[in-house]
Order: structure tokens, then sequence, then C-alpha cells
């Protein structure tokens, strides 16, 4: 049975609720009105934030997409990634005249689920289409909930990896007898086998950019911070509940990387990008995302998931995922094909995985073709480790959670400033936002 649709009347104050929980002041752009029934196929509205190669990718599973089947066609529309997408996917949802179906990041759902911009999945009707539980890893499908209710479906996890240039670790003798990168279990091992790259390399041994940039610092902190096994919590209300050691530790270990031999002491993510790039270097931090750079740099290159240097395995990442902005009096017929579009992407996902992206949908990951899909195959695992975001209304990306982490800790990778001080500064700030009610939230209180 398809879940009861919430309605939302559109009153000033959750008009401007929707604007301030996309962090951003953009104009509303027109809502594309759905499709008129009738004997043909119907048309489906889409919006997503794909550009780039991602979205020529996009553009080709959606035609695939398109040409199997005569019931529906998808209609994309392609907005700004960040801040302008989520104002209008907001705005639109507030207003009950969204699309039929779009991409959000995971992380992003909790915020928007209280107020009723997005309507839930029928978990049924998933399953009735081969979509449930056990075609997902864990931690992927169990990120879709929001309480009780399923709000988003993952089309992929991009975690943040390590890409190694095989031609210098294997003058570095740091690979196993399968060509792979030899396993560190320790900062103290990683270090050594770092320092043994770097003999090889004709920069630095390791890439990783960060001036500047948030999302960059938190993705390696968090990654080091989680496999520690000990999560932020963010409760409404607050206070944030963060382990101070392992927050320590895990910033102080980033810093002794950046000390102009293992990695640069001032680097942006497009120097770092293009020193791995050039063959300058002989490991880099990055998301999957950049895999594409890479091949067409014909560059001799593995990638493999971020050495578990404290005992738990885990990565930062986030998903691309499926989500149903509300609609005020959602047409059943566009609606139940929205699940086949969705349900048909899933299994239809192999050409995402081509461009780096770890799909969701684990009859893709665990097929042979993929087995023979390098380097992906090589980092697949990353997959059951994923550690998205905590959990809060104002954290995710594109929101300016991970700017405020860049602020509080830059000065201690930059400058050698104090580690500890600066968890401080940064737990002091999420304390402030976590005072705040979600403005999305019809229990809360927001004003202009």
């Amino acid at each position: 049975m398809t879940p009861p649709t919430r309605h939302l009347d559109l009153s000033r104050r959750q008009f401007l609720a929707a604007a301030s929980l996309a962090a951003g002041t953009a104009v509303l752009a027109g809502c594309a009105p759905g499709a008129t029934p009738g004997s043909g196929p119907q048309t489906l509205q889409f919006w997503h934030l794909l550009s780039g190669g991602d979205g020529v990718t996009m553009s080709q599973l959606l035609q695939n997409a398109n040409d199997a089947q005569s019931a529906y066609r998808i209609r994309p529309t392609v907005l700004a990634w960040g801040t302008p997408y989520y104002t209008k996917l907001a705005m639109a949802g507030a207003g009950g005249r969204a699309p039929d179906v779009a991409v959000m990041h995971a992380t992003r759902t909790v915020g928007w689920a209280p107020g009723g911009l997005l309507d839930p999945w029928d978990l049924d009707r998933l399953a009735e289409l081969g979509v449930d539980a056990s075609t997902f890893p864990a931690p992927i499908w169990e990120k879709g909930f929001v309480g009780e209710d399923m709000y988003s479906i993952a089309l992929d996890a991009h975690p943040f990896v390590a890409m190694f240039n095989t031609d210098i670790c294997d003058a570095a003798g740091v690979l196993d007898s399968d060509g792979r990168l030899a396993e560190t279990a320790s900062p103290e091992e990683f270090v050594e086998q770092l320092r043994a790259i770097g003999s090889q390399a004709g920069g630095h041994a390791l890439s990783y950019g960060y001036l500047g940039d948030g999302a960059q610092m938190w993705r390696l902190f968090y990654t080091l911070y989680s496999q520690h096994g000990a999560p932020i919590e963010l409760p409404a209300g607050g206070p944030a509940v963060i382990d101070k050691d392992a927050a320590v530790e895990s910033l102080s270990f980033v810093r002794t990387l950046l000390d102009g031999e293992i990695a640069a002491t001032q680097a942006d993510y497009g120097t770092a990008v293009a020193e791995f790039a050039t063959g300058q270097s002989g490991m880099l931090f990055t998301g999957v995302w950049e895999l594409r750079t890479m091949q067409n740099a014909k560059l001799p290159f593995d990638a493999t998931m971020i050495p578990t240097l404290y005992g738990t395995p885990a990565v930062y990442a986030d998903s691309h995922s499926f989500v149903l902005p509300h609609q005020t009096n959602a047409d059943p017929v566009r609606r139940d094909l929205t699940y086949r579009f969705v349900a048909d992407m899933l299994k239809g996902s192999f050409g995402w995985a081509e461009a780096g992206h770890v799909p969701a949908f684990l009859p893709v990951t665990e097929s042979s073709e993929y087995d023979d899909l390098l380097p992906q195959a090589h980092y697949a695992e990353a997959a059951k480790h994923v550690v998205y975001d905590p959990t809060a209304w104002f954290t995710g990306s594109g929101s300016n959670f991970q700017g405020e982490f860049g602020a509080a800790v830059q000065g201690v990778l930059l400058n050698g400033d104090d580690p500890a001080a600066a968890i401080d500064r940064f737990e002091r700030r999420v304390n402030t936002f976590l005072r705040q009610p979600n403005p999305a939230d019809p229990e809360g209180t927001f004003e202009s």
C-alpha cells in the first residue's frame, strides 16, 4: 500500500524555512508541471545536480532507461550543485509542485523529512520491484531512513579513497604479491610506508589538498576519527557528543602528514590532484569522482580504501540518492512509474560504476562483470564501511557544516595551532547549531 501523502500548505513561515534549510537565497525556479495522462508514455520530471563527467554519465543512464521500455520518458532538469540546487528543490517541495523524483545527497534528507518536504517511499512496492534491504550494504540501506520511514534510495556510495601510482609504489617496494598496496594497521606503519614511497617520487609521497576546503579537511578527519569506533552524535538541543581524545589524535595525525616531505604543508585541492595526475606523487587522498581524471591522464594507478589505522574499518562517504519531493495530490500513475524508473536505474547502474562510484545495488557490485572492472572492484569494499556525516538537520554535502569544521581546524594544519583548542572551537560552533530548531520541522520555531 502506498503511504498517505502529507499535505503541506505553503505559508510565509514555511517558505522562509525551506529557504533557510537550503542555506541559500536563490530565486525559486519555475516548477515543471506533470504530464497530462494519456495513452502514450508518461513524462516523469527528474531533477539532479550532476554536471561534468558525472552529468554525461547520468545522461547516458537516463537514455538507457528511456530506450528499455515504453511506459515512461524521463525529462531531466540539471541545476547547479550545492546551494542553488537545494534551495530550488526545497522551494518546490514546500509548494507541493515538485518534480516526480530528484537526486539528493543521503546526508541531507534528515533535515527535510520532518517538515514534509519529501514523501516517504513505499517499501512494499520497492520489494515488488526487487529493491529491499537484501540488495544493499546495510549502512547504505539504513541511511535512507528517517525514523521509521524511508526517504531516500541510494544510487551509489562515493567514498574518500587512496589512489596510488603503481610504478612508484612498486619501485618503493610497498606492493604485495598481487600488486596491491600492502596493508598497514597503525599510524606508524603508514608513515613508514609513505616515507618509502616518497623516496621514489619526484614530488611528495602523498598529495592531499585542503586549503580553504572544509569538505576535504572533514573527509580525512572523519575517516580517521570513525576508525576509533567513536561516532559523533548531534542530539537536537545539544550538546554534541565528541570523543575529544579520538578527535585530537586524528587531527594531529593529519598534521604530521603535512611535513613538507610526506605531503606539502600547503596545498589546495586542485594542486594535489594535478601533482598526482602528472606522476609527481605516489598517493592521493581524494574521492572516487576523480577516477576519470586519472584515467584520462594515462596514469599507472590503482585505488584502495583509506588504510585502517585505528582498529575499525571506516571511510567517509555520501550517497547520491533518489527522493520523492513532496507533491500535493501526486498522480498515482506517474508515482508508480517513478518507482519503476528508480528500480531500472539501480539495476542498470553498471555504467555509474564505470564512472568511479560504487553502485549501492549489490547485484551490480557482486557480478562477475564488476569483478573485472578495475580499479573500481578494488575499493568496492568501502561500501560496507561507509560513515556519513553525523545526523543533524544542518549537516551533509552542500551544507555549511563541513565549512565550519574547516574554519575551526585549518590553523592546525597550516600553522601547527593547538588541535585541542581547534576541536573545542568546532564543538562550540556545533552546539550553537544544535540549539537552533530545524527550520523545516513543523514543531520548531523559525522567524525571519
